[in-house]
């Protein structure tokens, strides 16, 4: 193997294998930025080694029994934690010295919980996440959110900061606490999703490394919590999302939009795994299942910028399909919405009522305006645009959409629908205004120019 060769192997197993190999020091350690640096230097080590002495048959175990002996060395030259140094001294003398299977999921599972907590910013949970959780440098966060390297480096640091100085301890919450931290992680993972799904700035529409990266990590939440719905769900949503990659990007880089998209691109194995995951999600929510016959449904139509689609209710005094969504949360019903795109094979066989009725049940929980800019676009498509302008007009006075460049591109939208050009054509030029994507500012200033 060359050495070109072996860097590639190392970088492929560092991405595999630094979640666990931080996770187990920083159950050592109890302190996640130590822990980061000494799998640094474990990696370092590796570079200076495998190129000589060939990838090891076990690198994790390589990488995390190296990475357990410079925290011995550590403990050594700081004179103190006697005890402990004993106690790591007889485990790296130990057969058994490396943890199991279960010690090291423990272990993770606590890093997750540690990485996303919330006394972090959102920037923060999000960066930290991708470097010890995601195996990424520095460089590829900055890279990916568009940033300086220096400041993505800054905030990590005062990530690792703020949790040795606030006394963040490494440890999974109980009751109640429980479900709030669970949906910050929830919340991490699909920020990092949704930045790679539909990039907020820049010249790309899509990042599909964040987006496998996203996945990866909800894959791992899902196997470290099996019993938790929300976990299940967030990971069919992606799934289902991430199907439609390759047909959400034209040849030169343009988005497609939902309608429009070749539909014989999508991924049926991502679809598969979704809708696995969905089903998983529901039979743990103690929802009602899913006809597959009838759901049928759809995300944002005519507008770049989201593929969720999709509205609570029907047209006024029409039933709306009941209790749509039973007992499922925010990010199964999501999926649900997804998994009615992804089961029509063709654009007119989405179910837009079905969708509506989702999106109203999603309104009741979450009570955001953007929610119910999708349920307008939903209840456009299955009752008609003057239905959908009515409740788009009304969001247009909520304080928190102003600046919302989707919610001009829909309304622009939809007047076009209504023949109502020059109207369309001033809210698509408002809206190519407001965001921040070159490709989506493109797309809304040629749909203006398309209105005449």
């Amino acid at each position: 193997m060359t050495a070109s060769e072996t860097h590639r192997a190392i970088e492929a197993v560092w991405r595999i294998e630094a979640a666990r190999v931080i996770a187990g020091l920083a159950g050592m350690v109890r302190d996640v930025g130590l822990a980061e640096e000494l799998a640094q230097d474990a990696l370092v080590a590796a570079l200076e080694q495998w190129p000589r002495e060939g990838v090891p048959r076990n690198p994790g175990a390589w990488l995390m029994t190296v990475g357990k002996r410079r925290a011995v060395d550590m403990i050594r030259r700081r004179e103190r934690f006697e005890r402990k140094l004993v106690e790591l001294g007889r485990e790296l003398d130990d057969e058994t010295e490396l943890p199991g299977v279960e010690e090291i999921e423990d272990d993770l599972l606590r890093l997750v919980f540690t990485a996303c907590h919330p006394v972090l910013s959102t920037e923060a949970r999000v960066a930290l996440t991708l470097r010890v959780l995601g195996g990424l440098s520095t460089d590829e966060i900055a890279r990916a959110f568009l940033v300086p390297e220096s400041t993505m480096a800054q905030r990590v640091v005062r990530a690792k900061r703020t949790l040795a100085e606030r006394g963040v301890p490494f440890e999974v919450p109980e009751g109640a606490e429980l479900a709030d931290r669970l949906s910050s992680v929830l919340e991490v993972i699909y920020l990092i999703f949704n930045e790679g799904y539909s990039a907020t700035a820049g010249d790309d529409w899509m990042r599909p490394g964040l987006c496998e990266d996203a996945l990866r990590l909800g894959r791992v939440l899902a196997g470290l919590m099996p019993m938790e719905a929300e976990v299940h769900g967030l990971v069919a949503l992606m799934e289902i999302q991430a199907s439609r990659a390759a047909a959400r990007v034209g040849p030169s880089g343009e988005p497609v939009l939902l309608l429009e998209q070749n539909r014989a691109r999508w991924d049926r194995l991502l679809i598969g795994r979704g809708l696995a995951a969905l089903a998983r999600a529901e039979e743990l929510s103690g929802a009602r299942s899913v006809d597959p016959g009838r759901d049928r449904g759809g995300e944002l139509s005519g507008t770049p910028g989201g593929d969720a689609g999709g509205a609570p209710g029907g047209a006024p005094g029409e039933d709306a399909g009941g209790d749509a969504g039973g007992g499922m949360g925010p990010y199964t019903l999501q999926a649900a919405i997804a998994a009615c795109h992804a089961r029509a094979l063709t654009a007119e066989e989405t179910d837009w009522a079905r969708i509506a009725a989702l999106y109203e049940e999603l309104a009741r929980l979450s009570r955001s305006p953007v929610v119910e800019l999708n349920r307008a676009v939903a209840l456009a498509m299955a009752y008609g645009p003057e239905v959908g302008l009515g409740l788009v007009d009304q969001i247009a006075e909520e304080p928190a959409m102003r600046g919302y460049h989707l919610l001009p591109s829909v309304r622009g939208d939809l007047l076009f629908r209504l023949g109502r050009l020059a109207e369309a054509r001033a809210e698509f030029v408002r809206a190519a205004g407001l965001t921040r994507n070159g490709r989506e500012r493109r797309l809304l200033e040629e749909r203006a120019l398309a209105c005449g």
